[in-house]
């Protein structure tokens, strides 16, 4: 497997430049939005300030609109697994997920349930528990195991006692953006499917740590956030064109009924989906591809292809900074220091402890006083953090500690002396 050249690639990232304004941090928020390589905002200055009109063909300018639609949906596809007519742009996961839910929702029943998880941002819970509530459905929970950060799927509260006929969606996590577990999406899938029941999957920290696939992983519906991974701040959410042609949100009547565009209201942003597809081609150039990474869903050389390599590299690189992480957890909790709520058998390289007798917030400050950026909070985690507080093992927010493929030995070496410090 090829290494990640991670010098090589801090280089591309202005705001990691020592010697600039923001130069010198050990950053470790990258859950919540990595930094942004120079070809991204190269890509995203070059579309706004180049010829650039609506799109149509008789002119450069709305060509070029054309082409930077087109570039999205097919470097999207791409990263995603899907079929560039199923890709669709959104002002945010979050936005894409409220929309989906109201045109979902419009055919649900009273009586008529639908199931999501206890592990899941709020972005993943509160548009279907309120689409839910107007339709008159029921809202049955899977619910977390606070001591392993795994979802219960075992015994008649499980996942088999929870799906009937009655089922319209199951709404799951592909990663937990708190505690890094990575649910097992193919069992979940199945079993929705058996009773007939979409699957809607928050794809938002998922993406950043893995490579997706729309086709392979049971989702119906993929949704994530370029910005956790180098890109600009927007939503894309992938699904089979067959199924978009089936769903009538609400749009202006001169508008396209077109698929994907009927679910992109008003003109696009097209800045920022440049900015997405030059992230896209970041991601494929961090390794180059090799014949162990093809699969009979690329052709060798496919910037599928090169994704695959790349996230390989890139995993390997991660994960072998959270076990030095995870080890340097480990002597403070041995000490009382620290308590670690990350420890799902399958997770990302995101790490969520509390500091037993330490508020959380005045640790992170002191992290932030030798220039590493740790947040605490529970970030929008509103499900899995209640779980843990009922389960008594929280009495208030922890820190979150989350790598990116630029993050370093010397970033990781800073993060556990300024812990050591401070606890």
């Amino acid at each position: 497997m090829t290494v990640l050249d991670v010098d090589a690639l801090r280089a591309r990232f202005p705001s990691l430049d020592p010697a600039g304004p923001g130069g010198g941090w050990a950053l470790f928020d990258a859950p919540g939005g990595t930094q942004t390589p120079r070809e991204v905002g190269e890509a995203v200055a070059a579309v706004l300030t180049g010829p650039l009109s609506n799109r149509g063909a008789a002119s450069p300018s709305q060509q070029r609109a054309e082409q930077v639609v087109g570039g999205f949906r097919a470097a999207a596809a791409d990263l995603l697994d899907a079929d560039p007519r199923g890709v669709v742009h959104g002002r945010s996961a979050t936005a894409l997920t409220y929309d989906f839910s109201r045109a979902l929702s419009r055919t649900w029943r009273p009586g008529e349930e639908v199931v999501l998880s206890r592990l899941d941002h709020d972005a993943n819970v509160r548009p279907w528990v309120q689409a839910a509530e107007r339709a008159g459905a029921v809202v049955r929970w899977l619910d977390l195991d606070a001591a392993t950060g795994e979802l219960v799927l075992e015994g008649p509260d499980g996942l088999e006692g929870l799906l009937s006929e009655r089922t319209r969606l199951v709404a799951v996590t592909g990663a937990s953006n708190l505690l890094g577990t990575r649910p097992p999406l193919h069992r979940i899938a199945d079993a929705a499917h058996a009773v007939g029941a979409l699957v809607w999957v928050d794809g938002v920290h998922a993406t950043a740590h893995g490579l997706p696939s729309l086709r392979t992983s049971g989702a119906d519906f993929w949704v994530c956030s370029p910005y956790k991974f180098l890109g600009p701040h927007c939503g894309v959410l992938a699904a089979d064109p067959a199924l978009l042609e089936g769903l009538h949100p609400d749009k202006l009547v001169p508008s396209t009924d077109a698929v994907p565009e009927r679910f992109e209201l008003g003109t696009l942003p097209y800045e920022q989906l440049a900015g997405v597809t030059a992230a896209v081609d970041v991601l494929a150039g961090l390794a180059p591809a090799s014949s162990s990474a093809s699969s009979s869903a690329a052709q060798p050389g496919s910037r599928r292809e090169r994704l695959a390599a790349s996230a390989a590299a890139a995993e390997a690189h991660e994960d072998r900074l959270r076990h030095r992480i995870e080890g340097g957890l480990a002597e403070l909790a041995a000490r009382g220091a620290v308590v670690v709520h990350s420890r799902a058998a399958d997770r990302t390289p995101t790490l969520y402890f509390s500091t037993p007798g330490r508020d959380a917030a005045q640790v992170s400050a002191a992290l932030a006083e030798r220039r590493v950026l740790a947040p605490a909070g529970w970030f929008y985690a509103e499900e899995p953090y209640r779980a843990l507080q009922r389960a008594g093992a929280l009495d208030g927010p922890g820190i979150r500690v989350g790598t990116a493929p630029y993050t370093s030995d010397d970033d990781v070496d800073r993060l556990l002396e300024a812990l050591r410090s401070a606890l």
